[in-house]
């Protein structure tokens, strides 16, 4: 994937900055440049009413000048960043996935790169609610960070539909695709498509007698083998390195990822928002919800976020 500016999301209480480490290994891939990004905000110098506003002001940016010398510190300090070009910006904003998504569209930028929070019970991976909003408004590719290492040689999974003949998700699968092989192409990893199918309709077998579902079955399975040929012609990939299995996707991606111990699952998503998506759901965001390592969100070519300027 084209990726020349890398917008690092900075975590303000996290010790170990996931995403600035991970930026930085992308940018010595890509040549890119980066900028870290911090959003602070303290609600009680808003409520400080026996202050004037310039006082108040005056406030908020000592604050941001001390959180920027905290974070130059920080990246100076680090001395595997030698040689990347890191910029700096510290922003007050009451929420944070809107600071990221209007500097993202001010600022261009190829990709948002965000640590993950991990559940220390179970070492699973909680996505907060700002991971939730930049997956579905951002309008670059979102990558939300696991606490590892990215070794050479590993396993990165596209999720691809195959099947599908809508067109948007056409041209969606082309895009998961190629940024799937490029990430393989500099990681030196071996690049796998998980496309999942659904299972016979039980309730069909049941109400329809002549109904035979293992023929049904075979049929299905027999359509979507052929198109992920038509696909594999289109992008070439080894067919050891297709997977196709029965299931709902948010069971099957996650049991491939953990089967082939990936560390990249690579997703599109169609960003709804609103009622739709509270009622509805996301098949992309139920599949998201259940892994446990990196995920990379890809948006539609035209995606216009809800946050864009009008």
């Amino acid at each position: 994937m084209y990726c020349q500016k890398i917008l690092a999301v900075i975590d303000p209480v996290a010790e170990q900055q996931k995403a600035l480490h991970r930026a930085v290994k992308l940018a010595k891939m890509t040549n890119a440049s980066i900028t870290a990004f911090l959003t602070i905000y303290d609600f009680s110098y808003e409520m400080t009413t026996m202050l004037s506003i310039e006082e108040r002001e005056s406030m908020r940016s000592a604050v941001v000048e001390e959180r920027t010398e905290w974070l130059a510190e920080l990246i100076q300090s680090g001395v595997e960043n030698s040689g990347v070009n890191i910029n700096i910006k510290v922003v007050w904003h009451n929420r944070p996935f809107e600071s990221v998504i209007h500097e993202v569209i001010e600022g261009a930028y190829d990709i948002v790169i965000k640590g993950t929070h991990d559940h220390n019970p179970l070492k699973a991976v909680i996505f907060t609610p700002t991971d939730w909003h930049l997956m579905r408004k951002c309008p670059s590719p979102v990558l939300l960070v696991k606490e590892h290492d990215w070794p050479e040689g590993g396993s990165v999974i596209a999720a691809i539909n195959a099947g599908t003949e809508d067109e948007a998700h056409i041209k969606l699968n082309d895009k998961i695709a190629q940024s799937a092989k490029d990430f393989c192409k500099s990681l030196n990893a071996t690049n796998h498509w998980v496309n999942a199918y659904p299972g016979t309709p039980v309730n069909i077998a049941i109400e329809i007698p002549e109904f035979d579902p293992v023929e049904y079955g075979t049929s299905v399975r027999e359509y979507h083998q052929k198109a992920m040929k038509k696909f594999s012609d289109k992008h070439p990939l080894g067919n050891s390195q297709t997977h196709i299995e029965e299931g709902l996707p948010e069971d099957i991606i996650p049991r491939m990822a953990q089967e082939l111990d990936a560390e990249l699952v690579i997703i599109g998503t169609v960003g709804r928002t609103g009622i739709s998506a509270a009622l509805i759901g996301n098949t992309a965001e139920h599949v998201i919800d259940k892994l446990d390592c990196d995920v990379l969100t890809v948006k539609p070519d035209g995606f216009v976020s809800p946050l864009q300027p009008s």
